[in-house]
């Protein structure tokens, strides 16, 4: 199985655009992206400087129009585009932040031109949220996750994304960030992020009503590939829950982490990361070191051959190449686990409940990612986890 990654602000350089542009089709591209966003993405692209591309309400359009120029690129996804619970299984696609309006294209949720005028509309609100009080956001990198997660809340911070591979991003008051730098959690270090504001706290909730009062405007498809939420690293059932979470997902914590255990979780042999490319690289690398999974940044047209080899050797594929004989479902958060009632050999459709997480800050659901039968509860009401603990093993149901 193939991994595509979207990845999202932050991962944008000064001339990024620039060796794509002798591709045909480049530059019409990204002048009529640039239309629909509002902005002049082209000239961003190529001459505009890290402080210009700084901007939330223009990096955001410009990566995402990015990410999708190079997938039409390489000429398509392997996995059959129908709307049913086995399609699309030569793939799984995941985004990071604003990847995940990228994502949604990808998987046919959304079609390109409004994944694009959405990102714009997100990132002008993200923007205005931003300026209403000065906040920040740093990484954690290194140290026991659970101390880290308790140093992050006695600053008064948030943490917004939750990454795997040893980082955790604390977001909040400039002053609280200061503090936790000052005081880092034991073998930790903290390292400030250039950005314009606390993305995935509280402090974005004018965003995210602007958001929702938008997307009732759209009309979503169903995904017609496996599609995985920064929520909790379960799949997607539908394009009315896929717009729900990239609202919702605004003033919540991005947990890469539990979409990197998912992706480990379905078999996946190779990783394809979308430009600009390099972070999500990095991340999945060093989580899943020594797995022997190759993972290609796609960072220039010199990487395109070496792709579509990969999207070549998943085409064709039969599931049962795919998908092993059961598959664990995870804790998505630290807390306490309360598994739903519901009996081992049961046959579970995509989307049954089987329980929550309750932690010190929210409560997590947890639900079925495939159709398939409950094979076997691995943990009892009461138990403490962490996130990617094993909950439950579930046989998929492939068709023949």
């Amino acid at each position: 199985m193939l991994a595509v990654l979207a990845p999202g602000q932050g991962a944008q350089k000064p001339g990024m655009l620039t060796d794509w542009l002798d591709l045909p089709g480049a530059e019409p591209f990204f002048r009529w992206a640039g239309a629909i966003a509002g902005a002049d993405l082209l000239s961003l692209g190529t001459t505009g400087d890290a402080e210009a591309i700084k901007d939330t309400a223009v990096t955001q359009p410009l990566v995402v129009a990015m990410s999708l120029f190079v997938a039409r690129e390489l000429g398509g996804l392997p996995g059959p585009v129908a709307h049913s619970p086995h399609a699309g299984r030569d793939v799984v696609i995941t985004g990071h932040s604003v990847g995940e309006l990228t994502a949604a294209a990808l998987a046919g949720v959304l079609s390109v031109e409004a994944a694009i005028a959405l990102t714009a509309v997100r990132g002008r609100a993200m923007a205005a949220a931003c300026a209403q009080t000065p906040t920040g956001m740093s990484a954690v990198l290194g140290g026991d996750p659970a101390e880290v997660l308790a140093a992050i809340e006695q600053h008064g911070l948030s943490p917004a994304n939750l990454n795997g591979a040893g980082q955790i991003v604390a977001a909040g008051p400039v002053d609280g960030l200061e503090a936790l730098r000052a005081q880092p959690p034991a073998k930790a270090r903290v390292m400030p992020l250039s950005v314009a504001g606390a993305f995935h706290t509280s402090y974005m909730a004018s965003a995210r009503e602007e958001l929702e009062g938008l997307v009732g405007g759209l009309r979503p498809a169903d995904p017609s590939r496996l599609l995985l939420s920064n929520a909790e690293g379960a799949a997607v059932d539908s394009g009315a829950q896929a717009l729900t979470r990239l609202v919702s997902q605004v003033t919540s914590p991005v947990r890469f982490d539990s979409c990197l255990a998912t992706m480990r979780q379905l078999g996946v042999t190779a990783v394809l990361e979308l430009p600009p490319a390099g972070a999500l690289a990095g991340l999945a690398k060093r989580e899943w070191k020594g797995a022997g999974i190759e993972i290609l940044a796609v960072s220039s047209p010199a990487d395109l051959d070496r792709a579509r080899e990969l999207i070549a050797a998943e085409r064709g594929r039969t599931e049962a190449e795919h998908f092993p004989d059961w598959r664990m479902v995870v804790a998505p958060a630290r807390g306490t686990v309360s598994p739903a009632e519901i009996a081992e050999g049961t046959h579970l459709p995509a989307g049954t409940p089987l329980g929550c997480i309750r932690g010190r800050r929210e409560e997590v659901n947890v639900s079925a990612g495939y159709d398939g039968v409950l094979a076997e509860w691995l943990v009892h009401d009461g138990d403490l986890v962490d996130a990617g603990d094993p909950i439950a093993r579930l046989y998929p149901e492939v068709p023949a």
